[in-house]
């Protein structure tokens, strides 16, 4: 099936959000932040057949319609390395008093000639703890490998694929052990490979991207809920 065949209500890898909702009734979560960069904020372009909504959007869509009163707020903004979010965005993401927040960084952080790892790490750390000692959920999201689509300037692919998996995997750890909810996006998720959902610069989802990305995080919020 090609891309302009699918749209939302055919496409297997989204959620209706009539789904979204029902796989998030009875979430306690009430007021939501985003911190992050491109990805947290939601850099996207339009599809046919897709909503142009961004996956963080979408989440927010879902659980205003499970929890009435329902807020969110998005600090996302685009080029920043980790210590840059924790920086300018956890201090205003602290004062909205969350109990629900999402810390999506680390990606441009790879993307510079050297990628510090243990400092990525580090800062990931400082941010989820704050959180977590705020009382509020914590989400983590893990980046899909663009190589797998064949994206990415051919001499550098291997590199970028080997620092997308780390990146994914240090993300997972830091999660697991500060108690956060990681969403892990496999890179062999037949979608991945499809460069079909991705946008016109070969780095960011577009808006059929997002609303994968989106059906993955309400997933592992469902998991999240009921392991709770």
């Amino acid at each position: 099936m090609t891309e302009t065949a699918l749209s939302e209500s055919t496409d297997p890898a989204v959620l209706p959000a009539a789904e979204s909702a029902a796989l998030l009734a009875g979430a306690p979560w009430t007021r939501m932040v985003t911190i992050g960069d491109s990805i947290a904020q939601g850099v996207r372009e339009p599809v046919p057949g897709y909503r142009d909504l961004s996956w963080t959007d979408r989440i927010e869509e879902a659980l205003g319609a499970a929890a009435p009163g329902f807020t969110a707020l998005n600090l996302g903004r685009r080029d920043l390395v980790a210590a840059e979010v924790r920086a300018a965005q956890l201090e205003p993401a602290l004062a909205f008093e969350p109990d629900l927040a999402f810390v999506v960084a680390g990606g441009n952080d790879m993307l510079r000639p050297e990628f510090d790892a243990d400092g990525v790490r580090r800062e990931l750390a400082a941010m989820i703890s704050a959180f977590r000692a705020a009382g509020a959920d914590v989400v983590t999201i893990g980046l899909l490998d663009i190589t797998v689509a064949g994206l990415g300037p051919a001499r550098y692919r291997d590199v970028i694929s080997a620092r997308s998996r780390s990146l994914a995997a240090l993300t997972a750890d830091v999660a697991a052990e500060l108690g956060a909810c990681h969403v892990h996006n496999p890179p062999d998720h037949p979608i991945a490979a499809d460069p079909g959902i991705y946008t016109s610069d070969q780095l960011h989802l577009n808006a059929r991207g997002h609303a994968f990305a989106a059906a993955n995080t309400v997933r592992a919020l469902a998991a999240h809920l009921a392991s709770a």
